[in-house]
This record gives structure tokens, C-alpha cells and sequence, in this order.
């Protein structure tokens, strides 16, 4: 599901990839997205505001989190500049050693994650990530390794720094609460012909206010977020069922199989035949 070629399947042979920019709060992500390797995004200051599956999530200076592959999910920046750092990864380049370390071992990293690093050790933590991010840009022989050296160094960094989130609240935002039940009605009903209207009845709200509300809480319009929301269903079906591109397209709730093999390309890359054949 990686929307670039630079890994394979579950990340375990690709490059390590990490970056820290600073996004202010006019900054749009194109479009909600998912991908077939790890995520770690580091917030050093400001907030982000994460909206994945279903639920939204703030985090702010601190403040980890771990995005397991597959895991649809969308970032908006809130009030200000935000300095992010964030890296790609499969499991591989961390190792069983290091995994066991975690709460749970391998459990911990089959879920999104929270974990907050405490505030004597934030400035050292940035300091590694500018350390990782300068060894990407030397990108010599050696840099590979270095970086896998690095990774695996800064989650043993988090063991020791960081306070972990065992049990992460369903619905912190209250205020958005209405737009949490739209995206739950639109995760139990996208394989039902329903429209905008259906939505925000579930939702508790007009359909012109909840699609304005949406669109400025997540980022996305509910046409499109339904949209993705069948594409992801329908990518995950390609690969593990073997019926064909049109039952599939139908059974996620598309009610044209073109439209969905020109919506699947826009999001995949590739055609339905072509995904299922490279998984």
C-alpha cells in the first residue's frame, strides 16, 4: 500500500528514511494516506493533530508516535509552527533484541502507539534526530548501517526516556466528536450506497455543516474520505481474496468498476490487476 516504490512489503528491505521539517498551520497533506512500512513521527514543539482510524488525536512537545503499516491515517497542524521529525522503517532494522524491550514485545508495535519522551531528555532526543537526519545526507557506503545503528539507539533511548500510553483514549477531542462518528459510520457502512445525508444523520448534524466541519477538522471532504475508505478495503481484498477486480470493486460499494479502477490508480499508482500482482 506504500504510496512510493522505495520499500517492499512490511518495510524489512527498504532504506531507512527520516526528516525534520518545520510545518506551519496553513500546511495540507494532499491526501490521507497509508503505506506498507513503519512510521515514527516525533513532535519536538507545537501540536499536530492526527486523524487515524477513526479517531483523533492530538500530540504536542514530547510526544511520540508509532504507526504500524496499513493503518489509514492524516496529519493537520494546529495554531503555529511545528517541528516534526519523522522516520520510515520496517521492524527488521530494529531486531527482536530491541522489540522485547517494549511493553508487550512484539504486541506493542502491531498498533498505533503514544509515548511521551520526559522533558530532561527532549533536547538530547532532538540532538539524535539531527544526528540521523545529517547521516542521511551523507549517503555513502556505510550510511545504511549507520542509520540502522542510529534507530535502533534512539528507541533504546525511548525505553529509558519515555512514559508509554497503555491504554489510549477512544475520543480525546469531545468537541469533535460528531465528526469521530461520521468517519465510525462511514468505516461500518462504506460497503451500503449511502451518501452525505446518511452520514450526517449518524453524525447529528446538517449534511452542508458536517461536510464543512469535516473538511476543516480532518483535511478531507467526506466524498473523498469515503472514497479512500473503499480503496483501502478493496486494496486489502486484491490480496487476499481471489475473486475478481468487479465483485470486489461492488462488494466495497462502488457502483462502477471503471470508476473504481481510475480512483484506485489516482490513489495506488497502479491499476487493481497490476497491485494484486505485486503483492
Amino acid at each position: 500500500m506504500a504510496q512510493n516504490g522505495a520499500r517492499e512489503i512490511s518495510g524489512t528491505q527498504g532504506d531507512i528514511v527520516v526528516s525534520t521539517l518545520v510545518r506551519e498551520s496553513g500546511f495540507v497533506m494532499p491526501q490521507p494516506h497509508c503505506h506498507d512500512y513503519f512510521e515514527l513521527f516525533y513532535i519536538a514543539n507545537g501540536t499536530c493533530r492526527f486523524f487515524i482510524e477513526n479517531n483523533m488525536y492530538d500530540i504536542s512537545g514530547g510526544d511520540f508516535m508509532l504507526i504500524p503499516p496499513g493503518v489509514f491515517h492524516y496529519t493537520r497542524y494546529l495554531g503555529g509552527s511545528c517541528k516534526r521529525s519523522m522516520i520510515h522503517f520496517g521492524k527488521s532494522d530494529l531486531g527482536e533484541r530491541i522489540i522485547s524491550l517494549f511493553p508487550g514485545g512484539e504486541d506493542f508495535f502491531s498498533s498505533m502507539r503514544i509515548f511521551q519522551a520526559q522533558e530532561a531528555y527532549r533536547e538530547q532526543l532532538d540532538a539524535h534526530f539531527a544526528k540521523m537526519v545529517s547521516e542521511r545526507k551523507i549517503a555513502d557506503g556505510a550510511s545504511g548501517q549507520m542509520l540502522r545503528i542510529l534507530l535502533q539507539e534512539l528507541f533504546l533511548l525511548c525505553v529509558r526516556w519515555c512514559t508509554f500510553l497503555h491504554e489510549i483514549p477512544a475520543d480525546i477531542h469531545t468537541t469533535d466528536r460528531q465528526i469521530v462518528l461520521a468517519a465510525q459510520f462511514i468505516s461500518g457502512h462504506y460497503m451500503e450506497r449511502i451518501d452525505a445525508h446518511d452520514i450526517a444523520a449518524a453524525a447529528g448534524y446538517s449534511p452542508n455543516y458536517l461536510s464543512r466541519k469535516f473538511r476543516k477538522s480532518v483535511g478531507t471532504g467526506i466524498h473523498e474520505y469515503l472514497v479512500f475508505t473503499r480503496l483501502q478495503q478493496a486494496a486489502l481484498e486484491l490480496l487476499t481474496t481471489d475473486d475478481s477486480v468487479t465483485e470486489i470493486a461492488f462488494r466495497c460499494g462502488f457502483s462502477d468498476s471503471n470508476y473504481f479502477k481510475d480512483a484506485f490508480k489516482r490513489n495506488y499508482g497502479v491499476s487493481p490487476r497490476a497491485y494484486r500482482r505485486r503483492g
